[in-house]
């Protein structure tokens, strides 16, 4: 059966945000961030929901806009936040209406793309403050055990270490190709 929504998974860093506005280009769909979703609608970022209310408050609301929103779409490419389909009922759900796209890229990777950010709450210190480099692959490592049994339950993966973004839309569009509606 085709489907005509392609969720883009992955750990933080890994480049769904970017490189999912470039497919949904090329293959004439609508591109939406879940993160910046749910932002737009709470009215604050990320990192002040995880800091006023907490990540629990955040997960639920981040299901609850997932599970709203999807059922209205049609021909989209959707960026999921990175632990979004670690709860299996958000799982489900996206293996069930689309196409599952894991990003994937090494810890190292990750670590160089994302050390400088300020806008991902679970890679801050108590602080908020930026986290020393070993410390933040200490962090992604942990975080990725916990994740990656999900990730990997995509219907395939891209590895977008050493590779541009160009060439990772590319290796997505032979993958899809046929299974898009």
């Amino acid at each position: 059966m085709k489907k005509s929504l392609i969720f883009l998974t992955g750990f933080m860093g890994s480049g769904k945000s970017t490189v999912g506005p470039i497919l949904a280009e090329k293959i004439g769909y609508d591109f939406i961030d879940v993160d910046e979703l749910i932002e737009k609608v709470e009215g604050q970022s990320i990192v002040d929901i995880f800091r006023e209310r907490g990540e629990i408050y955040f997960r639920n609301i981040e299901r609850k806009i997932l599970r709203e929103t999807i059922f209205k779409l049609s021909k989209f490419v959707v960026a999921l936040g990175g632990g979004t389909i670690t709860f299996e009922d958000n799982l489900y759900l996206v293996k069930e209406v689309g196409i599952l796209i894991y990003l994937k890229a090494s810890p190292e990777t990750l670590v160089q793309r994302i050390k400088f950010k300020t806008d991902r709450p679970l890679l801050l210190g108590p602080d908020g403050r930026i986290l020393p480099e070993e410390i933040l692959l200490e962090r992604v490592l942990t975080l990725l055990k916990i994740r990656e049994p999900f990730y990997l339950q995509a219907d395939f993966y891209v590895s977008t270490d050493d590779k541009g973004i160009k060439e990772t839309v590319e290796e997505i569009l032979k993958k899809i190709e046929d299974k898009i509606a």
